[in-house]
């Protein structure tokens, strides 16, 4: 709860229309605000100092010249003032004239006064269905407030573009909230409300299932990752090739770190790696571990065949002979004494 003390002193006060501070505060950083603020006083207040300029909000709070001229850009930036640049003067000196929020958010939410009766009318004429009066009741509990009209006829003409039911659009609320904590404007929704008609998903337990289907898939990578040893979330091409396993290839995740651990064995492992041994097993149907132990067998078989296809066909190869055969076949001629002979012979010639 907020509430303010009452007080009979008058210092003065500044008014600041409420679209400032929903709207344009939270998108700009504190600095920006306090410039603002401060030169939308002077520009309110009839007895301001008329040579009060942005000098002096410079030296107000303690900044340099070019961070205030920054903050004026940013403000005209989103349309709710307009810089004019002082003739003759540095090219620092600019009046500012602060733009009606009224009038800028009449026109962005494409509301004039000539069609607000009309809108007004869609909207009661859409009220009288219980299903969109209940709609509108439902966000105004989860935004924390009621609608205005503006923020309702966005959300009828959503539902006509995208064929949306109102319980798709409670539905994007609700996400949003949970997400964010808090609620975010109609045209955040309708982004959300694209994405979802764009992945095919066009009721709530649609977004229910794609909701568990993507936590199921975190939790796969996960355990990929993990087998792996990477200690990092896979970036948006690893999760592409990731996903052809699942959807495309219908592999089980058993058979998927069964590749992962042989991976691991290789002095890089990545997640290409491990798509060759994969689209080579597809390619083998393996489906389960019983196929890949089939497949290690045929592999081992026909290898320890092709080793005995090496042997036989080495062991059937003629000898080569060399001058060793022949020195071999000279001494088989002589019987054992005739060689004892001949070497005591040739001992004799030597010590003669």
């Amino acid at each position: 709860m907020f509430f303010k003390e009452v007080n009979e002193i008058d210092l003065g006060e500044t008014t600041i229309a409420n679209i400032f501070i929903d709207i344009f505060m939270p998108m700009a950083n504190g600095l920006y605000v306090k410039v603002y603020l401060l030169g939308y006083r002077q520009a309110c207040d009839p007895n301001s100092n008329p040579k009060f300029d942005n000098n002096s909000i410079a030296k107000n709070l303690n900044i340099p010249l070019s961070d205030v001229i920054e903050a004026w850009k940013f403000w005209e930036n989103k349309n709710i003032i307009k810089m004019h640049k002082n003739e003759g003067l540095d090219d620092f000196n600019y009046s500012i004239e602060f733009l009606d929020l009224k009038r800028f958010y009449m026109d962005n939410m494409h509301i004039n006064t000539k069609s607000i009766k009309s809108n007004s009318d869609s909207i009661v004429s859409a009220s009288e269905n219980p299903s969109i009066r209940k709609m509108f009741t439902t966000i105004n509990k989860i935004v924390g407030r009621y609608l205005d009209p503006g923020e309702k006829i966005n959300i009828l003409e959503i539902m006509n573009k995208y064929n949306m039911d109102p319980d798709m659009i409670v539905c994007a609320y609700e996400y949003v909230k949970d997400k964010h904590g808090s609620s975010r404007p109609v045209k955040y929704i309708e982004s959300i409300l694209r994405g979802w008609y764009d992945s095919n998903l066009f009721t709530p337990q649609d977004v229910k299932d794609s909701f568990v289907v993507r936590s199921e898939r975190y939790m796969m990578y996960k355990t990929i990752f993990n087998e792996l040893g990477f200690y990092r979330s896979p970036s948006k091409p690893e999760e592409r090739i990731m996903d052809s396993w699942f959807d495309k290839y219908n592999m089980d995740i058993e058979v998927i770190l069964s590749a992962c651990s042989r991976a691991k064995n290789t002095s890089n492992p990545s997640i290409s790696y491990i798509n060759g041994i994969i689209e080579k097993w597809k390619k083998s149907d393996v489906k389960t571990l019983d196929d890949i132990k089939r497949l290690d067998d045929e592999f081992k078989k026909k290898s320890e065949e092709k080793k005995q296809v090496f042997k036989n066909t080495k062991s059937s190869e003629p000898a080569v002979k060399t001058r060793f055969h022949n020195i071999n076949q000279t001494f088989t001629k002589y019987t054992p004494e005739e060689l004892e002979k001949m070497l005591q012979e040739s001992q004799k010639n030597k010590f003669k």
